[in-house]
C-alpha cells in the first residue's frame, strides 16, 4: 500500500501554473516521499485522487524511456501507484486503482460504473445454443468445474451448488472500482468500459473492451493487441488475443492465442487453445483445441486435443425446434478440410473426420478410427485404421512439449495419455461389439450399421486385430513398467502387481475437461459435492488435485482387472519366467506397431509426393530437388526416432529379461 498526504498548497499553486484544474484540491492526496508537482500537466483531478511518486522514467512497447508523471489527462476517483505514466487521455479515465509502475498512453476512455463485475457472472450457452447448460464466467475457472456443470445437468443438485460456487466467485471481485495491475502497458486503447487489467499485461492498439478481466502476472503476461474487441469476457494468465479478434461472452485460459480476425461468442477455450481466422459460437473447447484456417465454424460442440481443418463446419438445428442440437469430438478428433456434420453426432477419441455427414451417428466405442462420409451423407468407419498413423504417435509427444503455460498456477488440470484405460477400455468395448457382428453377420452381407455408422463387413476382423495390437501393447508395457519399478528398488516383481489400497476401479473411464479418471472417482466427487461436504471452489480443486496424484495408481488397478479380461487370468500369481514371456511378447508387438507407424510415414517419401519438385530440371533432378527440400526418409528426424525406440526396446527388454533371470 502506498503512503499518501494531503497535497501542500505549494503544490496546488505548481500544478495551477502547469495548466491543471481541479473540482476540490482537499479530496487530493499525493505520495509522501517522491511526487514531484511539475510532472502533472495539463490535468484535471475530480472526486477522491491519490497520486503516487512521479519520478524517474518508464519504457514504452518500443523500448523508448518517456518520464512518469499525468500528461493530457482527466482523472475521476482515482489512486495512481508510483512511477506510473498517463498521458494523451482523450475523455477520461474515471474509477480505476491504478498499480506501481504502471503505462497509460493515448486512450479514449477508462470507466467503471458502480457495481461493476468484470465479466465475472456472466452467464454463456456453451455446447447448446438453444440454452440449459448454461456456465457463469469467473476469474478461476477451470476446464473440470465447467465440464461438470455444463455437460452433468442429469445431477441437479450438482448442477445448483456448481452455479452457486460460480456467483460466490464472481461475488468476490463486483466493486465500485477497476483496477490496473503492476507494469501493465496500454496504449492506443479506445475504449475500456469494466475492465480489470492484470500485473504485467499489455493491451496496445486494442479498439473496444468492456465488461471483462484480462488476468495476467510477471511470470504469464497477457497480450490484447491491434483492434481486438472483447465484452462480457475474461482472458487468463499468459494469453494471446490479438489481430482483430473480436470476442463476445466468452472465456479464453491459460496459454491461448486468438487471432487473425477470428470471432467467438459464447464460448469457452482451456488451456492452450488457438483459434485464428475462423469463428466459433456455443463452442466447449477443452484444452489444446485447434482451429487455424477460414472459412472454419465450429459450433454447438465440445472438444478437446481438436485440430480443426480448413473449412470444417456443423449445424447444430434441422429447421424445427431452433439451434438445439449438439455435438461431442472426444479428444484427440481431427477433421478434414471442409469436413461437415449435422448434429448431434459423437466421435470417438483419436478419429479423424472426411467428407459431408447429414447422419446422426456415435463412434464413441471405436477410437482411431476414420470416419468417411458416402456420397449420399451416410457415415463410413474404419475402425482403428489411425492407431499406427504418424500424426497420432507425433500429436501424443507434442502435447506436453507445446504446454505455454508459464504462471506458477496452472489451473486446467490435463492427462495426457494417448493409449489410456479410457481410450483402450473403449477398444475392448468395440472389439467385443465386432467381435459379436462378426459371428452374426452372414457372408453374403456387404455392410453392417453400428449406432448409425457402417463398417465394412471384412473390415470387422481387420478392426479388431488393430485393436488388439494396441490393447496388448499398453498392457504389456505398463505391466514390464511396474516391474522394472521393482526391481530398481529390489522387491520381487510379483509384489509389486499389487493394486494400491487406495486405487479406485471402474471399468469404465471418462474424460472430464481432459483429466482422466475411473468413474468412480467422478461419482464420488459429484456426490460429495451433492451432500454439502464440498460446497466452495477451494475444497472442489483440491479434490481434483487428489484425484489427479491418484491417476496412476488408479490406472494401474485399472490395468490389473483389464489384463484379467484381455488374457485370461490375473497377475496375482505371476513369476519371473512370466514376465519375461511378457516383455518378449511387447517387444514383438511394440517393435510391429512402430514398423507399421514407419510405414505411414514412408509414403511421405515416395514417387507421388514427388509430384511437382524438380520443375524446371530433368526427370533426374526431381529426387535431387526432392531430397534438398525436404530430406531423406533415413535421415528424417522423426524416423530416426522412430528407429531409436525400437533399439532401445529391444535394450529394454534384454535388460528387464537378464534381471529377471532370463
Amino acid at each position: 500500500m502506498n503512503n499518501y498526504r494531503p497535497i501542500s498548497e505549494f503544490e496546488i499553486q505548481t500544478l495551477t501554473a502547469l495548466g491543471c484544474t481541479c473540482d476540490d484540491w482537499s479530496r487530493v492526496s499525493v505520495a509522501a516521499d517522491g511526487f514531484d508537482a511539475t510532472r502533472v500537466r495539463q490535468v484535471h483531478l475530480s472526486g477522491d485522487i491519490e497520486l503516487g511518486a512521479t519520478g524517474g522514467e518508464i519504457g514504452d512497447e518500443s523500448a523508448l524511456a518517456k518520464p512518469c508523471g499525468i500528461y493530457n489527462a482527466h482523472l475521476h476517483d482515482c489512486s495512481i501507484g508510483d512511477g506510473c505514466r498517463i498521458a494523451n487521455i482523450g475523455q477520461h479515465i474515471s474509477r480505476y486503482t491504478i498499480g506501481d509502475a504502471v503505462a497509460i498512453e493515448d486512450v479514449g476512455l477508462m470507466a467503471t460504473t458502480p457495481d461493476a463485475t468484470f465479466g465475472n457472472g456472466v452467464e454463456i450457452e456453451p455446447l447448446n445454443e438453444g440454452g440449459g447448460r448454461e456456465v457463469a464466467l469467473f476469474n478461476r475457472l477451470d476446464s473440470q468445474f465447467a465440464h461438470l456443470l455444463c455437460v452433468h445437468r442429469y445431477r441437479p443438485k450438482l448442477t445448483a451448488t456448481l452455479q452457486a460456487i460460480a456467483q460466490a466467485e464472481a461475488g468476490k471481485v463486483k466493486g465500485p472500482r477497476g483496477c490496473v495491475g503492476t507494469a501493465a502497458r496500454m496504449a492506443g486503447v479506445k475504449r475500456v468500459v469494466d475492465v480489470n487489467i492484470g500485473p504485467h499485461a499489455r493491451v496496445i492498439g486494442t479498439t473496444q473492451l468492456e465488461n471483462g478481466t484480462v488476468l495476467s502476472n510477471e511470470g504469464a503476461p497477457t497480450m490484447v493487441g491491434v483492434d481486438g474487441q472483447a465484452d462480457d469476457f475474461i482472458i487468463a494468465e499468459g494469453s494471446q488475443v490479438t489481430g482483430g479478434a473480436v470476442i463476445s461472452r466468452t472465456f479464453v485460459g491459460q496459454g491461448c492465442k486468438i487471432g487473425r480476425q477470428f470471432s467467438a461468442e459464447g464460448s469457452l477455450f482451456f488451456a492452450n487453445c488457438e483459434g485464428l481466422h475462423g469463428e466459433a459460437c456455443s463452442v466447449f473447447a477443452g484444452p489444446y483445441t485447434v482451429t487455424h484456417h477460414k472459412s472454419t465454424l465450429l459450433i454447438a460442440g465440445l472438444f478437446s486435443f481438436y485440430n480443426a481443418g480448413s473449412g470444417t463446419n456443423q449445424s447444430n438445428h434441422l429447421y424445427k425446434l431452433g439451434p438445439v442440437h449438439e455435438g461431442k469430438l472426444e479428444r484427440g478428433c481431427k477433421t478434414g478440410s471442409f469436413s461437415y456434420m449435422m448434429w448431434p453426432c459423437r466421435v470417438g477419441p483419436f478419429s479423424v473426420v472426411l467428407g459431408k455427414h447429414t447422419r446422426t451417428f456415435d463412434t464413441a466405442d471405436f477410437p482411431f478410427s476414420y470416419i468417411e462420409a458416402t456420397p449420399d451423407g451416410r457415415c463410413l468407419m474404419t475402425p482403428g485404421f489411425n492407431f499406427t498413423t504418424v500424426g497420432t504417435v507425433r500429436d501424443g509427444a507434442k502435447w506436453p512439449d507445446r504446454d505455454r503455460r508459464t504462471g506458477a498456477v496452472k489451473r486446467d488440470r490435463i492427462t495426457f495419455d494417448v493409449f489410456s484405460p479410457l481410450t483402450v477400455g473403449r477398444m475392448i468395448t468395440g472389439s467385443a461389439r465386432m467381435n459379436e457382428l462378426q459371428q452374426k453377420t452372414d457372408r453374403s452381407v456387404e455392410k453392417v450399421t453400428i449406432d448409425g455408422a457402417d463398417v465394412k463387413r471384412v473390415l470387422l476382423r481387420t478392426g479388431q486385430k488393430f485393436y488388439r495390437s494396441a490393447i496388448q501393447g499398453y498392457l504389456l508395457d505398463k505391466i514390464i513398467a511396474r516391474a522394472e519399478q521393482s526391481l530398481e528398488v529390489g522387491t520381487p516383481p510379483a509384489d509389486a502387481m499389487a493394486a494400491s489400497a487406495d486405487a479406485v476401479l471402474s471399468e469404465q473411464w471418462i474424460d472430464i475437461g481432459g483429466q482422466m479418471m475411473p468413474r468412480g472417482r467422478i461419482d464420488a466427487l459429484c456426490e460429495a459435492v451433492e451432500s454439502g461436504r464440498i460446497t466452495d471452489l477451494d475444497a472442489l480443486n483440491a479434490e481434483l488435485d487428489r484425484v489427479l496424484a491418484a491417476y496412476a495408481e488408479d490406472e494401474w488397478a485399472w490395468v490389473r482387472w483389464a489384463y484379467a479380461r484381455v488374457y485370461g487370468r490375473e497377475l496375482d500369481t505371476v513369476t519371473p519366467a512370466d514376465l519375461s514371456a511378457m516383455a518378449d511378447e511387447l517387444l514383438e508387438v511394440r517393435a510391429k506397431f512402430l514398423n507399421l507407424v514407419l510405414n505411414d510415414a514412408k509414403k511421405e517419401f515416395g514417387p507421388a509426393v514427388q509430384t511437382g519438385f524438380g520443375q524446371d530440371g530433368s526427370a533426374e533432378d526431381v529426387a535431387a530437388d526432392f531430397e534438398a527440400v525436404r530430406g531423406r526418409f533415413e535421415t528424417n528426424k522423426f524416423v530416426r526416432q522412430m528407429n531409436d525406440e525400437i533399439v532401445a526396446l529391444r535394450e529394454r527388454v534384454e535388460q528387464v529379461k537378464e534381471r529377471l533371470g532370463g
